[in-house]
């Protein structure tokens, strides 16, 4: 076995479960790209790519012949959703970055961007769950469809600089955490409860963010001499 035919086999055992090591560093990526995004950093968006690649070959487990059977369609097609989408958020994150280094600007989407989202969110789990189903998804396939439809909206509104996006994870990680406790992936599983926590102090960073420009409008520094 070469070492990369060993590197994507690497394993351990918990008990009686078997875990990826591959499964641990995709997540990992993805952590990194979570703090990226959060400090509005571009290079957030390459490093979740490579952690997408991982976790497909992970999720597609009858495929790639590992030792959790269950092919979780739903995480796995979000995995090249997540490649495609992020290659827009890339560039969008890397014309508009500034000499700090600071990508985007956070905004609040306002109120007929957050009814789409909902309707997109609530609409697209409901197509989805058939196709899924008929496919061959883990049960309860409704709630692959929703982490699937809930990160390409997340995903996308990272991409526009909206400061809801965060809460969309935190929906997607409530459903994702018995799911993928169910279907075996423990590993995951974790780093989803770890997620939730995580997106929900994102929401805050970014709100502050949002509102401290406008906060240096109203009150400039009388400090800083102006032509």
């Amino acid at each position: 076995m070469n070492p990369l035919e060993w590197l994507f086999d690497a394993q351990f055992t918990i008990g009686t479960q078997s875990i990826l090591w591959r499964e641990i560093v995709g997540n990992v990526f993805g952590l990194a790209s979570a703090l990226g995004g959060m400090r509005r950093r571009v290079w957030a968006w390459p490093v979740g790519i490579v952690g997408n690649v991982l976790l497909f070959t992970v999720f597609m487990g009858a495929v790639f012949n590992t030792p959790n059977p269950e092919n979780l369609l739903g995480q796995a097609g979000r995995q090249i959703m997540f490649i495609v989408v992020s290659i827009y958020g890339w560039y969008q994150w890397k014309t508009r970055n500034d000499a700090g280094g600071v990508a985007v600007q956070p905004r609040w989407a306002g109120w007929r961007a957050r009814v789409f989202l909902i309707v997109a969110l609530v609409g697209g789990t409901a197509a989805l769950t058939p196709i899924f189903r008929a496919l061959g998804s883990y049960e309860p396939v409704w709630a692959d469809a929703w982490i699937f439809m809930g990160s390409l909206l997340a995903t996308y509104g990272m991409a526009k600089g909206w400061v809801e996006f965060w809460l969309i994870w935190v929906a997607v990680d409530v459903v994702g955490v018995p799911l993928l406790l169910g279907a075996g992936y423990y590993a995951s599983a974790f780093m989803y409860i770890f997620y939730g926590a995580f997106t929900l102090a994102g929401f805050f960073v970014w709100a502050r963010a949002e509102k401290k420009p406008r906060i240096e409008t109203l009150f400039p520094d009388p400090t800083i001499q102006r032509d």
